[in-house]
C-alpha cells in the first residue's frame, strides 16, 4: 500500500450496500479515461400531444385489437402481453424430464417451478408528449394514487405473494412505446431481489433492538451527515416526508433511492401530503436528471415496499423507490455492466458524492421550460 493520504475522488476502493449485502468497487479516477466506445442515437424530444398511431394514447386501438378508453388522467389496464398469466398448470415431475432427464441428481440440479401472476400497464396521463418531470403536480398525485389502487386491490388477491411496479423510461432502456406509461408485475413468489433486502431487513432488525429498522437509520444518518458535512452529503432533494438521494453503495452513475422519512411498510400508508410529498420529491428529482444532460433522461425506476399489504414480513419493510439511469458522461454516452462486473462484482466511475453534487446543481425548472420562458 502507498503511504499517500487516501482520497476517495482519486483512489479505487469497495463500498458495501447492506440492503443487497454485496460489495461494488468504485473507480473515480477510470472517468478522465478517453471515450471512443459506442455512443448512442440522440433521439429528437419533440412529440405530439396525441398520436394516432401510439397503442397507449386515448381511444386508439391496441396492437391485439382492444380498444382503449377516452381517457382524461391516469388509465390502468391488463397487459395484452402479459409476462405471466393468472392461470396455468404446475410443473409436473414428467414435464420436468423432458428438459432435465431423470438422473438422480435431477431434482438437485434442475429445478422449476410454475409462477402465475397478473400483469398491468399504467399509462401516467392522455399526453404524449409529457414525461414525469414535465407533468403537474396534480397529475402526479393521480399517478401515485393508482398505484395505491393497483397495489391494494392485487394484495387482496390470495394468489398474489408480490406486486412490483415500475417504470422503464427511455429506448436505452427497452421502453418499447414512447407514451409515457409505467408497469405492474404481481407474482405468485417474491422475486430475489426484493428478497435479499428483506432478508437484510430481518437481520438488521434482529441485530438492533433499538433501531430495528435498515432504512429508517440509513435516512437519519444520511440527513445528519447532509447538515454538517460537504463531502459527505449524498442528498438530492428532500421535504417532510421523503429524501431523494444517491446512495453510499451505488452502482449506476446517477442512481438514487427516494425514501420514506418515517417507517412506512407500502404505499397505501401514505397519508394525503405525504402522497403529495412523494409526488413533489419525483417531479424534482426527475427535473434534475433531464436537466443534467437536457434530454429525456433514461431510467429503471421501481416502488420496493412490503411485497403484499398483508404479507408476513410486512413490519420489517420500509417503503423506498429505486432509479438506475444509465447515462455516464452525456446524452449519448452511458455504462455498461460487462466484464468484470459480470464476472466478479459490480463497478462504477464517479463516486456516490460526486453524482449527488452534480444532481443538485441541476435547476429545480426544467429545462425545456427555461428555452421557453
Amino acid at each position: 500500500m502507498s503511504t499517500k493520504e487516501f482520497s476517495f475522488s482519486d483512489h479505487s476502493h469497495r463500498r458495501f450496500n447492506p440492503l443487497t449485502r454485496a460489495w461494488v468497487l468504485c473507480s473515480p479516477h477510470r472517468a478522465k479515461r478517453p471515450w471512443l466506445g459506442q455512443v448512442e442515437e440522440t433521439l429528437a424530444d419533440q412529440r405530439p400531444e396525441y398520436d394516432p398511431k401510439c397503442y397507449l394514447c386515448p381511444g386508439n386501438t391496441r396492437a391485439t385489437g382492444a380498444q382503449n378508453d377516452q381517457y382524461t388522467s391516469t388509465y390502468v389496464f391488463t397487459n395484452d402481453y402479459a409476462a405471466v398469466h393468472s392461470k396455468q398448470p404446475e410443473c409436473s415431475p414428467s414435464a420436468l424430464v423432458q428438459v432435465a432427464g431423470d438422473s438422480s441428481k435431477a431434482s438437485e440440479l434442475f429445478q422449476v417451478e410454475s409462477t402465475c401472476g397478473q400483469c398491468k400497464v399504467v399509462c401516467f396521463s392522455p399526453r404524449h408528449d409529457l414525461t414525469l418531470p414535465e407533468l403537474p403536480l396534480d397529475d402526479i398525485c393521480r399517478i401515485v394514487h393508482a398505484w395505491q389502487d393497483i397495489y391494494t386491490d392485487l394484495s387482496a388477491d390470495h394468489s398474489i405473494e408480490y406486486v412490483q411496479i415500475f417504470e422503464n423510461k427511455g429506448a436505452m432502456m427497452g421502453c418499447s412505446n414512447p407514451h409515457p406509461h409505467g408497469q405492474v408485475w404481481a407474482l405468485s413468489e417474491v422475486p430475489s431481489e426484493p428478497a435479499k433486502e428483506i432478508d437484510s431487513f430481518k437481520a438488521f432488525r434482529n441485530k438492533h433492538a433499538e433501531n430495528p429498522c435498515l432504512l429508517c437509520t440509513y435516512v437519519e444518518a444520511e440527513v445528519g451527515n447532509a447538515a454538517i458535512s460537504a463531502t459527505a452529503n449524498r442528498i438530492v432533494a428532500q421535504n417532510d416526508s421523503f429524501v431523494a438521494l444517491v446512495p453510499f453503495w451505488a452502482l449506476w452513475p446517477f442512481e438514487t433511492m427516494v425514501v420514506a422519512k418515517s417507517h412506512l411498510s407500502d404505499i397505501t400508508k401514505l397519508s394525503a401530503n405525504q402522497t403529495r410529498d412523494l409526488a413533489a420529491v419525483l417531479k424534482e428529482l426527475t427535473c434534475r436528471y433531464d436537466n443534467i444532460f437536457q434530454c429525456s433522461f433514461p431510467y429503471s425506476m421501481g416502488l420496493h415496499q412490503s411485497p403484499t399489504a398483508s404479507h408476513p414480513d410486512s413490519n420489517c419493510c420500509h417503503f423506498h423507490m429505486h432509479f438506475y439511469p444509465p447515462l455516464l458522461r452525456s446524452a449519448t454516452v452511458r455504462k455498461f455492466l460487462v466484464g468484470f462486473e459480470m464476472m466478479a462484482e459490480p463497478q462504477r466511475d464517479l463516486t456516490a458524492e460526486q453524482a449527488a453534487s452534480r444532481l443538485r446543481a441541476q435547476s429545480q425548472v426544467h429545462y425545456k421550460q427555461s428555452v421557453k420562458s
